[in-house]
């Protein structure tokens, strides 16, 4: 597919199933690496990282096959610890496969991440923490090797931001270290919530997700088990400011508001009627949107850096003037040179952009930035007169 052509103008009505949370899934599947048998995944996307988590799998001699949104992956015939560079250039996540491989093997070789160009996104945190588990790593030619000869220790981690990933990354290795793992400025996230449900379920023994401080007590023989991720808060957020820019009456459901209340509260406050019942969100919209005051993005609880393009684009035609901060990433601001070819006001210094709401926004040809950015452009193409490719 070269393009989208999206006919603006026309409000959003209906009710839409919220699939799994990629950012909840590619983890998920990680850590079936940690497991001896069969683990059942339902809820999982049908989505190209996903695609390439399940070929990282396969390549490292698991047995997976899907069944709609379910995913199988049996771990008997596994070996190996090297993840092929074609695939570990595909996504970022694909860093989440040396804890497992550390904590199961002593031993992971890959070449560094790929994933969206947003900016600066060193793994520093998740080397630091396989050193503080006990392994040691070196960087050759492109490529990155971890060993552990005599095993991962449990140990303190304290990580200087609260990052996601390498929350994670030290969760999964240190299932595999001896005695017990506390992780402190552990990231808060959902995602986070769910990864220790999945690995609980699999037997590991972990307390405080959804905290700071996350406590992992690691050597435990873990086995498969069967697990539903969690509703995608961000294509939530998503489905939210496409109705919101276009106006009309949309249900969301899979997914629990409360996970992403920063949005929904904005969307309120800016005028629209939104609803929240377990389960589920409904938001209503007739008119232009309030301008916000000032956004600014960070870690969860905050205001997520992923759904920042987006709410973005919906406040292109509101009234007066919203000021987002982006906080966690430099590169965050590549779709706003897209949505002025549509007619937007938008002045970017630095992390700081100053969105004017303009009365109307036209259809253009724009590009792709990234996927956040590219989701932006849909939602602002909604609200616009014409077409937009």
């Amino acid at each position: 597919m070269e393009y989208f052509a999206v006919e603006g103008g026309w409000p959003l009505e209906g009710q839409v199933p919220v699939h799994g949370a990629k950012n909840s899934a590619l983890p998920i599947l990680a850590a079936t690496l940690l497991a001896d048998g069969e683990s059942i995944i339902h809820n999982c996307p049908s989505l190209t990282d996903c695609a390439a988590a399940l070929e990282i799998l396969s390549c490292l001699g698991c047995r997976v096959r899907r069944e709609g949104e379910t995913v199988v992956v049996n771990t008997a015939c596994r070996r190996g610890h090297t993840i092929p560079d074609d695939l570990m250039g595909r996504m970022r996540a694909s860093v989440l496969f040396l804890g497992p491989l550390l904590a199961r093997d002593g031993a992971a070789t890959a070449c560094w991440p790929g994933g969206c160009a947003l900016g600066a996104r060193p793994i520093d945190l998740h080397i630091q923490a396989f050193q503080a588990l006990g392994a040691q790593g070196r960087s050759w030619n492109g490529q990155l090797f971890f060993h552990a000869p005599t095993g991962l220790s449990g140990c303190r981690i304290a990580l200087p931001i609260p990052s996601v990933g390498a929350t994670e990354n030290a969760m999964l290795a240190a299932c595999g270290a001896a005695g017990e793992t506390v992780i402190r400025n552990a990231a808060r996230e959902p995602e986070i919530v769910d990864l220790a449900r999945f690995l609980r379920a699999m037997g590991a023994s972990i307390r405080g997700e959804g905290s700071s401080v996350i406590t992992v007590e690691g050597g435990r023989a873990l086995h498969g088990c069967e697990h539903t991720v969690i509703g995608d808060r961000i294509v939530a957020a998503t489905y939210l400011s496409a109705a919101a820019a276009a106006g009309g009456d949309v249900r969301l459901t899979g997914v629990e508001p409360e996970q992403f209340s920063t949005v929904t509260s904005l969307f309120r406050d800016a005028g629209a009627r939104v609803d929240c019942a377990p389960g589920e969100v409904r938001i209503r919209c007739g008119g232009r949107l309030t301008a916000s005051g000032v956004i600014r993005t960070s870690p969860y609880p905050g205001f997520p850096t992923d759904a920042q393009p987006v709410v973005m684009a919906a406040l292109c035609r509101g009234r007066g003037t919203t000021v987002f901060v982006e906080t966690m990433f430099e590169n965050r601001y590549r779709h706003v040179d897209e949505l002025r070819r549509m007619g937007a006001d938008i002045r970017v210094q630095d992390r700081v952009a100053v969105v004017t709401g303009v009365e109307t926004l036209h259809g253009a040809p724009v590009r792709c930035t990234d996927l956040r950015g590219g989701a932006a452009l849909c939602v602002a193409a909604l609200a616009a007169e014409g077409e937009t490719r």
